[in-house]
Order: C-alpha cells, then sequence, then structure tokens
C-alpha cells in the first residue's frame, strides 16, 4: 500500500466510524404516529362524553344519538380505499398533514351544529377525513420500519389509541366542568391542528430523503443483513396501484377476513359492555364505572404485547409466516375460549375479569395483523391495508347491530356464542388459509 492510499485508508476511517453508527430517527416518526392514534381516537370518541349534555341541549333521543354515532363508522368504512390510494399516490407526509388538519377542523366544527342534521352531516364528514389515518400511517411504518420492527411499531400505535379511551373521559369531564361541552371540541381540534404543522415539518416520506438518517440506519431500515431479504419496495406514488391484482389477491380477502375476528370482539367491548355490565348483572353506574375501564386497559396491553410477540418470533425464525400467524392463532383461539365463561358467570367481578383476559387476547392479533398487511403489500401497504380495514370495519358496524337484535329476541348469552364462533373462524384462517409471505401482487 502506498503512502497515498494509507492517508485516504487514514482520513475514511472517522466517516467509516460514523457511517457505522446508526442513527435512530425513525424513533421519532413513531412518536409522530403514537401520538396521531392518540388524537384519532380521541376525536371520535369524545362525542360521547358529551352526548349527554348535547342531546339534553338539543332534545335528541336514544335513536338520534345512535344515528349520529353509526354516522361516523359508515363514514370510515366507506372512506377506507380512497384512504389508501391517496396515501399510496401521494404520501403519508402530505396525506397526514391535509386530512388531520381537516378533520381537526370539523372537530371544532361540531361545537356549531344547530341540531340532528347538521350532527349526522358533520359526523359523516369527520369520518371520511379520518379514514385516510391508519391507511397513510401504515404506508409511513413500511418505508420507516425494517420487518423486525412492523410487529412493535403497530403495537405501539395500536396501543396509544385504545389508551385514549382512557384518557378521553377524565379530560373531557374536566374541560366541560370549566368551559361547557363545546369547549371539547375546540381543545381536541387544536391539538390536531398543532400535530399536523409538526408532522410535515418532521417527517419525509422515505429515510433517504431525510437529513437526520444516515446510511447505516437507512441500510438496516432496508433489511440487507438479512440473508434472503429484498430491499425496500420502490415508492408507490411511481408505479400505478395495481388495484386489480389487490382486489382479486385471495391471500389479502383472506387477511380481511381473518381481521374481522379483532373487530367484530372488539365492537361489543367498546359499545356493548357498559351495558351488558349494567343490564344483565344489574350493578350500579358508578360500580360499572369502575369495572368497565379494565377490559379497555387489558386490551391496550394485549396491543402491545402482540406487537412485541411476532417481532420477537420473526427475529427467532426469520419467517414472517410464522411470526404473524403463530400470535393470531393463539390470540384468537384464546380469546374464543374465555367468551363464554365471561358469558356464564353470574359475578360481575368475575366476569370482568374473563372479558379483560379475553379483551386481552383478542387485541394480540392487532399489530400482527396490520403487519401482515405491510407485509403482503409489496409497495401499496396504504391500498391492501385500506381494504383489509375497511372489511373489518364494516363487519364491527354489523357486530353491534346484531348483538342488540339477539339480546332482543333471544337472550343476552346468544351474542356471546356468536362472537366466540367468529374469532374461531379468524383462527381456522389464519392457520391454514394466510401467507403473509406471499404478496398480493404475486400471481405465480
Amino acid at each position: 500500500m502506498t503512502m497515498l492510499d494509507q492517508a485516504q485508508a487514514t482520513a475514511g476511517a472517522p466517516a467509516a466510524a460514523k457511517v457505522a453508527k446508526r442513527t435512530g430517527y425513525r424513533w421519532v416518526i413513531l412518536l409522530m404516529l403514537g401520538l396521531m392514534a392518540l388524537i384519532t381516537f380521541i376525536d371520535r370518541t369524545n362525542i360521547s362524553v358529551a352526548a349527554p349534555e348535547i342531546a339534553r341541549e338539543f332534545g335528541f333521543s336514544k335513536t338520534q344519538l345512535g344515528t349520529i354515532f353509526a354516522a361516523f363508522g359508515f363514514a370510515y368504512a366507506l372512506g377506507q380505499i380512497p384512504g389508501g390510494w391517496f396515501s399510496d399516490t401521494y404520501g403519508a407526509r402530505k396525506v397526514l398533514t391535509i386530512v388531520v388538519l381537516f378533520w381537526s377542523l370539523m372537530t371544532m366544527v361540531t361545537a356549531h351544529a344547530v341540531g340532528f342534521v347538521s350532527m349526522v352531516v358533520i359526523r359523516f364528514v369527520f369520518g371520511i377525513g379520518e379514514a385516510s389515518a391508519w391507511p397513510a400511517a401504515t404506508r409511513s411504518m413500511q418505508y420507516w420500519f425494517p420487518k423486525s420492527e412492523r410487529g412493535l411499531v403497530n403495537g405501539v400505535t395500536h396501543s396509544c389509541g385504545q389508551f385514549a379511551t382512557t384518557l378521553v373521559p377524565i379530560v373531557a369531564v374536566a374541560i366541560m366542568t370549566m368551559w361547557g361541552w363545546r369547549a371539547v371540541f375546540y381543545v381536541f381540534g387544536a391539538v390536531g391542528i398543532v400535530w399536523a404543522i409538526v408532522w410535515y415539518f418532521v417527517n419525509r416520506d422515505r429515510p433517504e430523503e431525510c437529513r437526520a438518517v444516515n446510511a447505516a440506519e437507512i441500510a438496516y431500515i432496508e433489511d440487507r443483513t438479512v440473508v434472503g431479504e429484498a430491499k425496500a419496495e420502490a415508492p408507490a406514488a411511481e408505479k400505478k396501484i395495481p388495484w386489480f391484482l389487490i382486489l382479486t389477491s385471495k391471500n389479502m380477502w383472506f387477511i380481511a377476513l381473518a381481521y374481522c375476528g379483532y373487530t367484530y370482539g372488539s365492537y361489543f367491548f367498546w359499545y356493548w359492555m357498559p351495558t351488558y355490565l349494567m343490564e344483565f348483572h344489574h350493578i350500579s353506574l358508578v360500580k360499572m364505572g369502575a369495572l368497565a375501564p379494565l377490559p379497555l386497559f387489558a386490551g391496550a396491553l394485549g396491543v402491545l404485547t402482540g406487537g412485541v410477540a411476532t417481532d420477537f418470533v420473526y427475529k427467532r425464525t426469520k419467517t414472517l409466516k410464522w411470526s404473524r400467524r403463530a400470535v393470531c392463532i393463539a390470540s384468537m383461539l384464546g380469546a374464543s375460549a374465555l367468551m363464554l365463561p365471561s358469558a356464564f358467570s353470574g359475578d360481575p367481578v368475575v366476569t370482568v375479569i374473563f372479558l379483560a383476559l379475553c379483551n386481552f387476547l383478542i387485541s394480540m392479533s392487532l399489530a400482527p395483523s396490520w403487519a401482515a398487511a405491510m407485509d403482503v403489500a409489496g409497495g401499496f401497504s396504504g391500498s391492501v391495508s385500506s381494504v383489509m380495514n375497511m372489511v373489518g370495519q364494516a363487519a364491527g358496524s354489523v357486530s353491534a347491530i346484531i348483538f342488540g337484535a339477539l339480546v332482543e329476541h333471544v337472550s343476552w348469552l346468544a351474542p356471546f356464542y356468536v362472537i366466540s364462533g367468529v374469532m374461531l373462524g379468524s383462527a381456522l384462517l389464519w392457520a391454514f388459509l394466510i401467507n403473509p409471505e406471499r404478496l398480493v401482487i404475486d400471481r405465480s
């Protein structure tokens, strides 16, 4: 080696050492996505706390309130596929900035409703705005995190959303006590506007576009050190979205149907559990208020646990097939088995314990389900996840109606059999028909 070669090698050594130590800017992106998840659930559920005051002021009946609640759900489901298309076409940075600003303004507009019709329209438009949130977030996670961390990031973001449901009553009641129900929508709407502004400046659609990310972190995100792993997919914005291949993929529809096991069961905990505890177990409102949050908190822990578990299995096996399937199979089978004992117990405390365990297990499937949608997307995670979420949200909405009909015409126990059966069906789909390693655009 010549002296010139030695000098060049010596001069390049510090630079190489710096590159070898990767940056961790992707965790800033995760923090922002976690905060977005909090905002989405806070903004969609804050009306439940304000509902009694709203109904008293406008004279809404229970049926009218139910219609107002449903307006968001229907719009949210309808907006999933357009939201996925926007996310894959224009990127998560622009889409999330625009839609969070939009639905935050719609949150504020809720305070200006003048009656039933205006409230339904506002909630419907608000639901359309939120529909792009998770497809865009999923697209961002696909390009900012390696496959070995997708379970964790999905677990963190979705658990933040679950934890938000426990924060809303505390914060919203405090705001209403000081300034009235309209202030709830102004305050939460303002939080979303601040988030959107910060997101636009700290985020880029891909790590290589961000100056704060070095080559070592980019290589880590692309899993270059893992044998057999391909480089991260090219940005979908540079390619035409293959909707025909996506919508005709059996693998995608199996994942979407399996996801219904989570949504079908979760809607019971979000909408019917308080009524079930009060009317079937005849407990007071105060006692229900103390018991009902426990299964919801367990669900938040379950989401995070499922994300960590699927990443743990992936790092041990280096296979997406079992890292996603194993967690979902175990969680759905366990939840299916525990759903029935929670219905048969005559002690409300024992019932809540079973329900907490059941919701913990149901929620464990959430992160690996979304991770699987990212795995099979082939660069179109916004579009693929939007289809999965559309099917899941539709199933959840239907479950709320079926539950009420079965209680009214059969018994309180009947819907628990149905929920248990749906979750068992989800476990079977994961066990025999889903392959997280097969892309939706693969027809070989």
